[in-house]
C-alpha cells in the first residue's frame, strides 16, 4: 500500500459503523473518539452541516470531520478533524506551566518551581486533532498525508478558519486507561477515573471542569516524580503526530491537557507549512511523474484529496487520470495542490 492508494473526503452519515471500530482501536485517552453512538452520530451529522454551509466566518457550532478512504476496498481506513472554532461552548481549559522564582535574602536560598494555573486562553482558535490511522494502514506516508489534508482544508477557505491554530495530544496513559497526571491531581478533585471524566469532556459541555477543578495554582513540586515525569510528554503512539506539527510549524508553549498532562502546540494558520505552500493551478492531463504532491478539490462541499505524482510546467499541474477520477474535476479544472518548493 501506499499514499496513491487513498482518498481523503467529508465524513457521511454511513461511517458510523466505522467509527465504531476505530473507537476500540484508538483506546482510552483519545478524546475525540470517546464519545457513545449517539454522540459520534451527531457529530458526523454536524460535520456534514458545515460541509454544506455558506460560511464567511470562523464560528463555534462548525465541525469538519475528514476520513481516509481506501480506495480499492472503501474500507474506512482513518480520520482527522477540524475544529473551526474552540473556547466557547463547550470552554477549552488548559493548564499553563509557569517557572516562578522563589528567594529569601534571610534564608540565603533562591529557587524556581513550576506552578499549573487553570486557563481558557485560547479562545476563538481554530483546533486541528482527532488524527488517527488504523495500524494496518500506517505505511508509506499516510498518516502525514491525512495530517496535511487538514491544512489543504483550511487553504481551500481559509475565512472558515480562525488566524491561530493549536492541536492538543494525547498524554501518557497506559493500556489499562491509566494517566499518571490524573492519578495524582485531577482524581483527587473529580472522584472518577480518567476515562470516566476524558467521556465527560467528550460529549458535555465541560461545564464540570469549571466546577470541580481547583482555581488556584498548583505547585508541581507538590506532585509525585511519576507525574511530574509526564507533564508536557505525549502518549508513545502520538510522537509521529507530535512530529508532523513540528514540521509544520506548530510549537510548544507550555500549555497541558487538564486531564493526562499532555502538550498543546500552536501556529499561526498562515505560517503552517502545507497552508503556506499549497498553490491553485490549472489541472492537466499528462503522465505524472515529477514529485510526490497532495492534490485537492478547492471546494469546501465537493473537498477531496489525493497524492499523487506531479509534474509543474508553466504554472499547470499534469497528472494522472486516475487522479481527475478521484477528484471529480474535469481536465483544466482549478485543483489546490501541495508539493515541494524547488519542484514549481
Amino acid at each position: 500500500m501506499s499514499t496513491h492508494d487513498y482518498v481523503i473526503r467529508p465524513v457521511r452519515e454511513s461511517d458510523l459503523p466505522a467509527f465504531r471500530h476505530l473507537r476500540t482501536l484508538a483506546g482510552p485517552g483519545f478524546t475525540s473518539l470517546q464519545a457513545d453512538d449517539a454522540a459520534l452520530e451527531a457529530r458526523i451529522a454536524k460535520s456534514a452541516a458545515t460541509f454544506a454551509a455558506d460560511i464567511s466566518e470562523p464560528g463555534a457550532d462548525q465541525r469538519y470531520l475528514l476520513v481516509l478512504e481506501h480506495r480499492a476496498t472503501k474500507t474506512l481506513a482513518g480520520v482527522a478533524g477540524v475544529k473551526a472554532c474552540v473556547g466557547d461552548v463547550p470552554p477549552f481549559y488548559n493548564f499553563r506551566v509557569l517557572r516562578i522564582a522563589q528567594s529569601s535574602a534571610a534564608a540565603n536560598r533562591r529557587f524556581d518551581m513550576e506552578v499549573l494555573i487553570l486557563v481558557n486562553e485560547f479562545t476563538g482558535c481554530t483546533e486541528v486533532g482527532s488524527l488517527f490511522v488504523k495500524p494496518e494502514h500506517r505505511v508509506g506516508g499516510v498518516g502525514r498525508m491525512l495530517a496535511q489534508a487538514r491544512y489543504m482544508l483550511m487553504a481551500t477557505a481559509p475565512q472558515r478558519f480562525s488566524p491561530s491554530v493549536v492541536s492538543e495530544l494525547r498524554g501518557v496513559v497506559d493500556a489499562d486507561g491509566k494517566s499518571p497526571f490524573w492519578e495524582h491531581l485531577g482524581r483527587h478533585f473529580f472522584k472518577m477515573s480518567f476515562p470516566e471524566a476524558d467521556t465527560m469532556s467528550a460529549v458535555t459541555d465541560n461545564q464540570f471542569i469549571l466546577d470541580l477543578m481547583p482555581k488556584y495554582p498548583i505547585y508541581a513540586d507538590l506532585l509525585p516524580q511519576e507525574a511530574r515525569d509526564v507533564i508536557g510528554k505525549c502518549h508513545a503512539a502520538g510522537e509521529g503526530a507530535l512530529k508532523l506539527l513540528q514540521w509544520e510549524g506548530f510549537r510548544y508553549e507550555n500549555v497541558v491537557d487538564i486531564f493526562d498532562g499532555g502538550p498543546l502546540v500552536t501556529a499561526p494558520r498562515d505560517s503552517i507549512r502545507t497552508f503556506r505552500e499549497s498553490r491553485r493551478m490549472s489541472l492537466k492531463r499528462g503522465d505524472g511523474g515529477g514529485v510526490r504532491a497532495l492534490v485537492a478539490n478547492p471546494s469546501i462541499s465537493g473537498f477531496r484529496c489525493v497524492a499523487a505524482d506531479v509534474a509543474v510546467r508553466d504554472g499547470a499541474a499534469r497528472v494522472g487520470g486516475e487522479v481527475f477520477d478521484a477528484l471529480g474535476l474535469e481536465d483544466g479544472a482549478t485543483a489546490l495542490v501541495w508539493c515541494n518548493e524547488d519542484a514549481r
